[in-house]
C-alpha cells in the first residue's frame, strides 16, 4: 500500500510538472506593463490596508506561538535533565 501511494505520488508529481513547463508567447506589450492592476485597486479602494494589516496579524501570531513553544519546549528540558545534545 506504501508503494501505492508512493507511486502514485511520483506519477501525480511528473504529470504536473509536465503540464507547468508549456512555453508561453511574450509580446512586446508584456514589457511596457509596469503596473499591478489589483494592488492598484486595492490601492485605490483603501483595502491594501486590510490586507497589510491581516498578514501582520498572522506573522506576529505565528512569532507569539514559536516563542510560547520555545518557553514550553526549554521547561521540559530542564524538567528532564536534557540539555538538547
Amino acid at each position: 500500500m506504501k508503494r501505492f501511494f508512493l507511486l502514485l505520488s511520483l506519477l501525480m508529481t511528473l504529470g504536473f510538472s509536465a503540464f507547468s513547463q508549456e512555453k508561453q508567447e511574450i509580446n512586446t506589450a508584456d514589457y511596457s506593463n509596469s503596473s499591478v492592476e489589483m494592488a492598484d485597486a486595492f490601492r485605490e479602494d483603501g483595502k491594501i490596508y486590510v490586507v497589510v494589516a491581516v498578514i501582520l496579524v498572522l506573522l506576529i501570531g505565528l512569532f507569539v506561538y514559536l516563542v510560547i513553544l520555545d518557553r514550553k519546549i526549554g521547561r521540559l528540558e530542564k524538567q528532564y535533565g536534557n540539555s538538547g545534545d
